[in-house]
């Protein structure tokens, strides 16, 4: 691929030179000030400050290498510390090697490193660490190669060229031409120029993180009916973002052959992928591996003042984004929407303010260590389409912010040892909608109480932005410190809030139905070890099927006969999932052609709930009605949330063809064998081709 030059040592520019010394007059200048306002601070002439600065700069780099591992090691609040006193511990020792300045304790100097940093950070960030070339600088300077590698310079001794995989959360295929075409994100358009082509993807039913994230990188969704399911071996709920959930998923999935088995890094994903390497990877933050590393690059980043500035501004700037653009819907009373609560704001903030430069940092480690092959998650249009919808102009303006991403990541790529093709995809797409609840003052959960007259559980509440927090604050946590046990707490009372039921023991009881809902996909069991059919819940029950089948927020259920027939059941019919015969009126005619066979395909798991309930769809708005309370959602049919993007280089997708890519799975078999045309995966003794159904 073609390499961008790198901001780094080895590449200078008159622009990094400018840079420099606008940053060390800056902090002369914030130094000055901070002498004028301190007691226990002096300085003989104005050129001391001058020298304090350039010491401050020269123990900086000596000390934070230091500081950085010291804070990983202690643990999650040792990162914390280090960026709140870190510079006060920098500013003590230059401080101290100028002949000409006078300070009279840590602590004035500590006050002096944060007065600086009020006006030096203010300069600084505006000029340069808002652009991602000074981010870059920045990340990759951690690396000390010492900068841009050119084509002469050595790389890793195998000689492969590796892959960078990059999932766009949520990203429809539809939405992404859009954008391309609208000058949205012309980075990723000049690579579709250049060198790669789009191509679009089937997700398997359901559309969901969870069950595509397996495919993709496991090669098979089975096991995972949808975000969250009712599971009748353990006999309580699972929750794929979860850290044990996601554990005993991956363990049931996983023959040691996944995507990312030779020599790869998963980060910031469900599961590994069996990477030997991973960070902020759910199945791996209770197993202890990839911990010292996340909070080694977090530690990193903090420590440095553009990755300080850079994360301390973009959170306040999500923060007062998200108030302004929750308050500008409701003046404009744009419908439909959702409530926008504080908790969501500080939810985004974290997961697009936060948790993108800390994958950015994480994947930067990742390259330069060379590994063939890293996958990431960035989550940030999918977190902001849930709740202002996913053609508004706030989630379309973070495609903007990808768009930059992914600029940063072909810099980093740019700078590693090793040559890097890079893959665009999304795990799934998003349709818009109202809330069931909104719809009809109650949730699916009471519908289905009256109908069995039973006292059926329900859990419906959106869940999927605590479990990424609570992700990344559990794998940041030491295993056996304080700080480490503090840090922990705070993460499981995070993953508390992803499941209720799940987490409290007695909150249902034996054999009571248990209601699910996951985007515009709802799941009914019936609560006991074994699964029913039809014929058994009309005689258990004989309003339900019927009634959810009526009910106008409900497109149709889904279930299987006696003699194992798959069925889908609307108000005036039903058809064979099997054979597409019908009854009296279709229920699928408004869904899109492929929805017979993924619904098939979902029933045939023996993890499928007794009913799946398929939220009701216009075709002429492409609207759906989703079980949770968001504006954009997924995990059903209709509209763009089953329709998922492959943005690849076109040498490594012209083997396939015009061939249509079904389900994650699918999708897994074409990226295990761009893999293999790079040379990857030879050591591994098992034949990675043979098809598994997704």
């Amino acid at each position: 691929m073609n390499r961008d030059r790198v901001p780094t040592r080895g590449g200078w520019r008159w622009g990094d030179l400018a840079r420099m010394l606008l940053t060390w007059l800056s902090s002369a200048a914030a130094l000055a000030v901070a002498g004028a306002l301190l007691p226990g601070l002096s300085a003989t002439g104005p050129w001391s400050w001058m020298v304090a600065a350039l010491a401050a700069a020269a123990v900086g780099a000596l000390l934070r290498p230091a500081l950085t591992w010291l804070s990983a090691a202690i643990g999650w609040i040792g990162v914390l510390v280090v960026a709140l006193v870190g510079q006060g511990v920098v500013m003590q020792a230059a401080l101290v090697l100028v002949p000409s300045i006078t300070v009279d304790s840590f602590w004035t100097s500590l006050a002096a490193a944060w007065a600086s940093a009020l006006v030096g950070t203010l300069i600084g960030w505006l000029v340069t660490a808002s652009t991602s070339e000074s981010l870059v600088a920045t990340l990759v300077g951690h690396g000390g190669r010492g900068g841009r590698r050119s084509d002469a310079e050595p790389t890793v001794s195998d000689g492969l060229t590796g892959i960078l995989f990059v999932q766009l959360d949520g990203v429809p295929a539809p939405t992404l031409r859009w954008a391309l075409g609208a000058g949205l994100m012309p980075r990723v358009r000049r690579l579709v120029g250049e060198s790669h082509a789009v191509r679009e993807w089937t997700v398997q039913l359901p559309c969901t993180t969870p069950a595509s994230q397996l495919g993709i990188l496991h090669g098979t969704r089975a096991g995972v009916p949808a975000f969250r399911w009712f599971d009748r071996e353990l006999g309580r709920v699972m929750v794929a973002n979860r850290p044990a959930d996601a554990r005993i998923i991956e363990q049931r999935a996983s023959d040691g052959r996944g995507l990312l088995a030779d020599d790869g890094a998963s980060v910031s994903n469900l599961f590994s992928g069996d990477a030997e390497h991973s960070a902020m990877v759910f199945s791996r933050v209770q197993i202890g591996r990839g911990r010292f590393a996340t909070r080694r690059a977090l530690a990193r980043f903090v420590t440095h003042p553009h990755g300080l500035a850079r994360s301390a501004g973009r959170v306040v700037v999500e923060l007062s984004r998200e108030r302004f653009q929750a308050r500008r819907q409701r003046a404009r009373d744009i419908r439909p929407r959702v409530e926008r609560p504080w908790m969501f704001t500080g939810l985004r903030a974290g997961t697009n303010g936060l948790l993108r430069d800390v994958n950015l940092a994480a994947v930067a480690a990742q390259l330069r260590a060379g590994r063939r092959s890293v996958y990431v998650d960035f989550v940030d249009y999918d977190e902001v389409a849930h709740h202002a919808g996913p053609m508004r102009l706030e989630a379309l303006s973070v495609l903007t912010e990808l768009d930059e991403v992914v600029a940063i990541l072909t810099q980093l790529v740019a700078a590693a040892p090793r040559d890097y093709e890079i893959v665009l995809l999304s795990d799934h797409g998003q349709s818009l909608g109202t809330p069931f609840r909104q719809l009809y003052g109650e949730d699916v959960g009471a519908v289905c109480r009256r109908l069995t007259n039973e006292a059926a559980s329900w859990e419906g509440d959106p869940v999927e932005s605590w479990g990424r927090v609570a992700g990344l604050a559990d794998d940041a946590a030491g295993t056996d410190t304080l700080t480490g046990r503090a840090a922990g707490s705070v993460a499981r009372r995070l993953t508390r809030r992803t499941s209720p039921a799940a987490s409290e023991e007695g909150a249902r009881s034996e054999g009571e139905p248990v209601v699910l809902g996951s985007g515009s996909l709802g799941l009914f069991y019936a609560g006991g070890g074994d699964r029913l059919d039809l014929g058994q819940l009309d005689q258990r029950w004989p309003e339900l099927v019927r009634g959810l089948a009526g009910h106008p927020g409900i497109g149709l259920v889904a279930g299987v006969a006696a003699d194992g027939g798959a069925w889908g059941i609307g108000a005036e019919g039903r058809t064979s999932l099997d054979d597409g015969g019908v009854v009296g009126e279709d229920p699928l005619a408004s869904y899109p052609t492929h929805a017979r066979r993924v619904l098939r395909e979902a029933l045939a798991d023996p993890a499928a709930p007794d009913l799946y309930l398929v939220g009701a769809y216009d075709p002429s708005t492409e609207e759906v009605v989703a079980f949770e309370d968001l504006a954009g959602s997924h995990g059903g049919l209709g509209g763009a949330q089953d329709r998922g993007m492959l943005v690849a280089p076109r040498g490594l997708l012209e083997p396939f063809g015009d061939a249509p890519i079904d389900g994650a799975a699918g999708l897994h078999r074409v990226l295990v064998a761009m893999l293999e045309q790079l040379g990857h995966r030879s050591a591994l003794s098992i034949d990675v081709n043979d098809p598994e159904e997704g």
